[in-house]
């Protein structure tokens, strides 16, 4: 087996265990309140990669703002999400949260000048119409779940953009140490001030934090940080956009959920979406740079791709 070949089977697994975890905090969440669940999910993590502390200490303070910038960023995604499963199916908070990779070209004109493709801005009407039939089936319409986890992916975008800047200062280790740390203690604020925290240690439950804990969190973070550089940016993207699909179909499999026909068709809009704003760098036509205010008088070899 090829160094590439080895990356992406491991990648693949990964974003599997992403898909899964949909359905399992959805299980979670009938004993666990949800802040309460990120906020011990991350505490826990954090712990766990104290093993290293020799490879993480010292971090420069500076450094640290930019960790805790982008912990802020994360406990805004997961506890919107979280609390947003409450009042959605898993299968549909799968797919809009997969909508964070669109939001991120908006989000790149707005923080850093960055002109869009004409393939994101296809990508982005794909996402809206997917989005509309995804919450529109009988008996399915947008609900306060949908909305936070909008919010969520918004939040997630937002990590992203954030991330390209934060990631060249700091190691992989001091990087996910800060930000887990960071997102943990904003939980526990958020946790004291707007939660009655809800725990009732069953064995089905205390499984599926552990899952969540150990598998979606230490163990992917890991071989992310591990793998994806044996491969190319559009061949994980293109891995990762698996994540939603797997998450429907292990929601329909393990908790009956049925998101219609018109729910499938707009989580392949999504899906189909998506993909066209990551691949649109390499189609002819789509890769060109929308022209704005901010780019205009630059030449096309010279501007920024998102």
């Amino acid at each position: 087996m090829t160094t590439r070949l080895r990356a992406e089977a491991a990648l693949l697994s990964t974003t599997l265990v992403w898909g899964s975890t949909f359905v399992v905090a959805k299980i979670a969440l009938r004993d666990i309140s949800p802040l309460f669940l990120v906020a011990v999910r991350f505490s826990l993590a954090s712990l766990f990669f104290l093993v290293f502390w020799r490879r993480i200490f010292p971090i420069p303070r500076a450094f640290v703002v930019q960790g805790v910038i982008l912990g802020f960023f994360l406990f805004l995604g997961f506890g919107a999400q979280l609390v947003g499963q409450m009042y959605t199916t898993a299968s549909k908070s799968a797919f809009i949260t997969g909508m964070m990779v669109v939001f991120v070209p908006i989000l790149q004109v707005v923080i850093e000048k960055r002109a869009p493709r004409y393939g994101n801005l296809l990508g982005i009407l794909m996402v809206t119409g997917g989005l509309f039939l995804l919450t529109s089936p009988e008996g399915s319409a947008f609900n306060v779940g949908d909305g936070l986890t909008l919010f969520c992916a918004v939040s997630f975008a937002l990590y992203i953009v954030y991330l390209d800047v934060a990631s060249k200062n700091m190691t992989p280790l001091q990087l996910t140490f800060v930000q887990q740390v960071s997102t943990g203690l904003f939980t526990w604020i958020a946790v004291g001030l707007f939660e009655d925290i809800v725990f009732a240690p069953t064995v089905v439950g205390v499984t599926m934090f552990l899952y969540l804990t150990i598998m979606a969190t230490i163990v992917t973070t890991y071989v992310q940080t591990r793998y994806q550089k044996d491969t190319t940016p559009t061949r994980a993207v293109v891995i990762f956009s698996v994540e939603p699909v797997f998450a429907a179909v292990s929601a329909y499999l393990v908790l009956g959920e049925n998101i219609g026909s018109l729910g499938i068709l707009g989580g392949t809009l999504i899906v189909g979406g998506v993909l066209l704003s990551e691949l649109s760098d390499h189609i002819r036509g789509l890769n060109r740079s929308i022209p704005l205010a901010f780019n205009e008088g630059v030449p096309e070899e010279g501007k920024s791709h998102s």
